[in-house]
């Protein structure tokens, strides 16, 4: 589970409850019509823009927002490493044995190609396709919740559209005016409320937990190569490891980059 995001959801829920109640009451900032408005219309929108069968795929891609399996991608080294040892010493079938002993999903299934006797270009294939058709997954699920985040306010200002239409039509009763303006701000209020707090930090997260899992297949991905070239585990895992901080923005020397190129075994 990602406390942090749950923490930042009722954290900003809280904050704005309290604000409100620190200066009137709740009743104030609740309107049934504004409701139905502002998510009535930006489902309604959604549906419109994006197939069905996507729409359906965003419902488990709401819950990688805040359920996530984390990968300590030093583990993921060290199990790599260890079954180059073991294939090394005993040729890449002997690598079926550990098979059972690995976790990592992906992992699993480039080790099981290579004991299957796949060429490399084959297992290449095969894994970067998996690798293309997750990250279009998430592309397709940040998007959805990136136009949710436009849709939201725009309901918002066709709400309080409406709203205003319907004071300005009862201007000849004055005590009607006060109450009604309130209520056509409030379809605004629920929009912007919607967009900030859930639908653009959503798309945010989805964007980085995508960066997070290509970074992750991307790592098996060399692994496996380097296992089946029989490189010294040692060096491959400089390799791996100096590969993690590159794409993690840490700063590897040039030269030490360069010293650290893969070597096939004769």
């Amino acid at each position: 589970m990602d406390f942090a995001t749950l923490v930042g959801v009722f954290a900003g829920i809280g904050l704005v409850i309290s604000s409100i109640l620190l200066n009137s009451g709740l009743d104030l900032f609740w309107s049934l019509p504004s409701a139905m408005i502002v998510l009535g219309g930006t489902f309604a929108a959604t549906l419109i823009a994006f197939p069905l069968n996507e729409l359906l795929r965003v419902v488990g891609l709401f819950l990688k927002v805040f359920f996530v399996k984390k990968t300590d991608l030093n583990e993921l080294i060290e199990t790599m490493v260890t079954i180059c040892n073991v294939a090394r010493k005993g040729g890449v079938l002997a690598i079926e044995s550990k098979l059972n002993d690995v976790d990592n999903t992906f992992l699993k299934k480039g080790l099981q190609l290579t004991v299957d006797g796949k060429d490399e270009a084959t297992v290449n294939s095969l894994m970067k396709r998996e690798i293309k058709q997750i990250q279009k997954s998430h592309k397709d699920g940040w998007e959805i919740f990136s136009e949710m985040g436009k849709f939201a306010p725009a309901f918002g200002m066709i709400g309080t559209l409406i709203g205003l239409i319907q004071m300005l039509a009862a201007l000849s009763d004055v005590n009607s005016v006060g109450p009604r303006m309130a209520v056509a701000l409030i379809t605004t209020f629920y929009g912007a409320l919607l967009a900030n707090l859930l639908f653009l930090p959503m798309t945010v997260k989805l964007k980085r937990r995508s960066s997070t899992d290509t970074l992750e297949m991307n790592l098996v991905l060399e692994g496996i190569s380097y296992i089946r070239k029989g490189v010294n585990p040692r060096f491959m895992q400089d390799i791996l490891e100096n590969y993690v901080d590159s794409a993690q923005g840490k700063k590897v020397g040039k030269e030490e980059m360069e010293k650290k190129q893969p070597k096939v075994k004769k």
